[in-house]
């Protein structure tokens, strides 16, 4: 099966949490981009103080080569390597969304930063024919584990709102269901494009 929707998924690294949900999305038939939204891609490192940072275009084979180089037992037992094997299989490289003029349906967003990034940017731009977009913060804890409820949270979201002949006009009782139903807050706003 296939949906219409046209969906984006935004982290702030376009690593962990936005890519896991782009995964369990485009397996279920979703038309799905995902995306960062901060200034560069951090991954944990030796130390808190310490992350390996890079800029968004490294491909993730060059930072799973970089991080394999530098400490592969570390990076193994903690699942970044295994993270980035996933994410070199979806796409080539972490994208950040600040750079892309690309219309969707709905733009998913994974921490209230991270939203807010995003509502600005989309303000900030001159709409090209008032397309309206719905930008909705599911929270989700940056970590493998939380990723993984996230995405289905999301998926759960998306199929919803992609069974709805009304998007438009169903999206606040939407939003009010699945709140009630997977227990956590959300944020929405409609912005366009």
């Amino acid at each position: 099966m296939t949906f219409d929707l046209r969906i984006a998924v935004v982290c702030s690294s376009n690593q962990n949490r936005s890519m896991e949900a782009h995964n369990i999305l485009s397996k279920k038939g979703f038309k799905v981009r995902s995306f960062g939204s901060g200034n560069q891609v951090k991954l944990p490192g030796p130390a808190q103080d310490k992350p390996n940072v890079y800029e968004f275009g490294t491909t993730y084979e060059e930072m799973y080569k970089d991080l394999l180089s530098k400490d592969k037992n570390l990076y193994t037992q903690n699942g970044i390597l295994h993270m980035l094997d996933r994410n070199r299989r979806i796409k080539s490289c972490p994208e950040r969304f600040q750079i892309c003029y690309e219309q969707f349906d709905v733009i998913f967003t994974v921490e209230e930063r991270v939203y807010d990034q995003v509502v600005e940017e989309l303000l900030m731009r001159t709409p090209v024919d008032n397309t309206a977009v719905h930008i909705i913060n599911i929270d989700v804890q940056d970590n493998h584990e939380e990723a993984t409820i996230g995405a289905f949270l999301i998926l759960e979201m998306a199929v919803m709102m992609a069974q709805s002949n009304d998007l438009d006009n169903d999206i606040d009782e939407l939003l009010q269901e699945f709140e009630h139903k997977a227990e956590r807050p959300l944020l929405h706003t409609i912005a366009f494009q």
